[in-house]
């Protein structure tokens, strides 16, 4: 395991499949779930450092207890966690071939849990958080989520765009819900900011991958359907700095494409 490995201050939540959660060193340079350089980054950066204390909603039940109260960020499960790792390390934004695959000028500046408004037929907004903003691209990231939720159809067609941006027959549903509700939701945060949006996931979960294109079959036009994308966390990794790739490999298994990852025990972030 990634964590016994390197020495790593740990523990595991309860169940039949634990999960690993870190203890920060109490140093600015040091957090056994994020890479040096990345969360040097991040303690230097107020917004980005707050992003490290959201709670951990099942502490109370899932994990023991401890001198600090859990954050959701420790634990090795956490796709915000591998986000922070992979958009604050210095290398990756002021790459060109990273933001040029994201369409994005180089130096863009991540905002993460960006508050995004999307209309309501009320008149009213719902304030969805977006787990990041760089500039005009949304983004939605999954690591060991099961999937993108579903939602009753009363809710999803309280929108006030949706009708418009959606053929509400094509999209994935029960008799009472719609599925895929964080996609539906953010493509229509993306519709009514005029930004772009794109999933990013792991290539390792075909599932997710399916869901995705499941809602985004049911996108009318073609403007917003090219708005609207997908990319690997896999793919990613191929054009990141030498370091941070080491760090995905050993950590999360996650290797640029073609790639064997080392024959080192992971977290179990991937299973």
């Amino acid at each position: 395991m990634f964590s016994k490995k390197h020495s790593l201050a740990h523990t595991e939540s309860y169940g039949e499949s634990p999960v690993v959660v870190y203890f920060p060193s109490g140093t600015p340079e040091h957090h056994g779930n994020f890479c040096p350089e990345a969360y040097g980054a991040i303690c230097a950066n107020p917004e980005w450092k707050r992003r490290l204390g959201k709670i951990h909603p099942q502490a109370r039940t899932t994990l023991p207890r401890a001198e600090r109260r859990w954050c959701e960020l420790d634990s090795s499960a956490s796709s915000d966690a591998l986000l922070l790792n992979i958009f604050c390390h210095p290398d990756t934004l002021s790459s060109h071939a990273a933001s040029s695959m994201l369409n994005l000028e180089c130096g863009a500046v991540p905002e993460f849990g960006f508050r995004a408004r999307v209309p309501l037929s009320n008149g009213h907004g719902d304030r969805t958080e977006v787990d990041m903003r760089l500039d005009s691209l949304l983004v939605e990231a999954k690591l060991t989520e099961t999937d993108f939720q579903q939602r009753a159809k009363a809710v999803v067609e309280g929108y006030r765009d949706f009708q418009t941006v959606f053929e509400r027959k094509l999209l994935p549903q029960s008799k009472d819900c719609y599925s895929g509700y964080q996609l539906i939701r953010n493509v229509l945060a993306a519709y009514a900011t005029e930004a772009s949006f794109c999933v990013l996931l792991d290539a390792r979960r075909p599932d997710l991958l399916e869901q995705w294109y499941a809602v985004m079959r049911a996108v009318r036009t073609s403007e917003m359907r090219v708005r609207c994308k997908v990319l690997t966390w896999q793919e990613l990794s191929s054009l990141l700095s030498p370091d941070l790739q080491s760090f995905l490999d050993e950590k999360y298994g996650i290797v640029p494409p073609g790639t064997m990852p080392s024959p080192v025990s992971l977290d179990n972030t991937h299973e």
